[in-house]
């Protein structure tokens, strides 16, 4: 696979896996830590150096299958995870910037996935009940303490970046980036550009739906597209003629809409690290090829021109 270099130097591969699926959020009848395990391992055979993960995920159970999986093959990959997101009852989601809390749950990671540091730690999102100056100042507490080598922010809006990175270096960013997603387009991602800060794009694909295989039908409680307004049936009916552009696409190209969705993300810039999700084998594979799939202009042109999505709207 292609690499790619962060500001810093750190060269990853181009195309990083989203680790999150294989213990959250999707199809929970179909997680099976063997065969995520395997996973992993392929990914890093194929050159795919960059697991993002966070200790929400499970909770916890994914930072515990990463350590386990990759412990034979740490100084081989770059482990990102997240702090700053709290599952309570229910799995009802609070934010926590807390200093001490930053503290703990950094340690509590490391213990989970069974390292002295973590490549890149992430606030998950910004507490806006604790300054942001706060929680970051005890984030670049633990660089200068060996415990996490770089610091990166998901969700942070300009005004919050900019706060941040005058504390301590961001080295990334994180935001959801796709063809049906490219509101950071705007504003992110040029600041990104502008300081020499990584974007880690998640959900290239558009949680599946612009691989073409999602049929619009009802997704259970248990997967949170349930709770995404794009993924109503009415939505995905509605949205279909963006999935038959990226099926145009892939089809010139000889590739699947899968890789023509992760390629478009690539084409953004230098500075993009796609990071799509899987714990299938098949389509980890299909996802790291997408690296050699090369959009012309054309091609571009007609995926700029697919219609905002039904149900679309800016995460926070």
């Amino acid at each position: 696979m292609r690499t790619t270099v962060l500001p810093d130097g750190l060269e990853v591969g181009s195309i990083g896996l989203g680790c999150m699926s294989m213990s959250h959020a999707y199809t929970p009848l179909e997680r099976d830590d063997a065969e995520s395990a395997r996973v992993l391992n392929r990914a890093a055979d194929l050159g795919v150096t960059l697991f993002d993960t966070a200790d929400v995920y499970g909770p916890r159970t994914n930072e515990e299958l990463i350590g386990r999986a990759l412990r034979a093959r740490r100084d081989e990959v770059v482990l990102a995870t997240k702090c700053g997101l709290v599952s309570g009852p229910g799995g009802v989601l609070s934010r926590n910037g807390r200093p001490e809390y930053v503290r703990a749950a950094c340690e509590a990671s490391l213990a989970r996935l069974d390292t002295d540091r973590v490549d890149l730690l992430q606030l998950h999102r910004v507490d806006p009940a604790v300054p942001l100056e706060e929680t970051w100042g005890a984030m670049a507490k633990l660089v200068t303490d060996g415990k996490a080598l770089r610091l990166g922010i998901s969700h942070a809006s300009v005004e919050e970046l900019d706060r941040a990175h005058a504390v301590h270096p961001v080295a990334a960013v994180q935001y959801e980036l796709s063809i049906w997603a490219d509101y950071t387009l705007h504003d992110v991602l040029p600041w990104c550009r502008a300081h020499g800060v990584a974007f880690l794009a998640f959900s290239p694909i558009g949680r599946g739906y612009l691989s073409g295989r999602l049929a619009a039908t009802a997704f259970g409680a248990d997967d949170s597209r349930s709770r995404d307004p794009r993924f109503t049936v009415e939505a995905m009916a509605a949205n279909a003629d963006i999935a038959r552009a990226v099926r145009a696409v892939a089809d010139r190209r000889g590739a699947t809409p899968a890789q023509v969705a992760i390629a478009w993300v690539l084409a953004q810039g230098p500075e993009v690290i796609p990071i799509p999700g899987t714990k299938k084998m098949r389509w980890l594979e299909e996802n790291a090829a997408a690296a050699e799939v090369e959009l012309d202009a054309e091609d571009l042109r007609e995926l700029a021109a697919v219609p905002a999505p039904v149900g679309h709207r800016r995460w926070s």
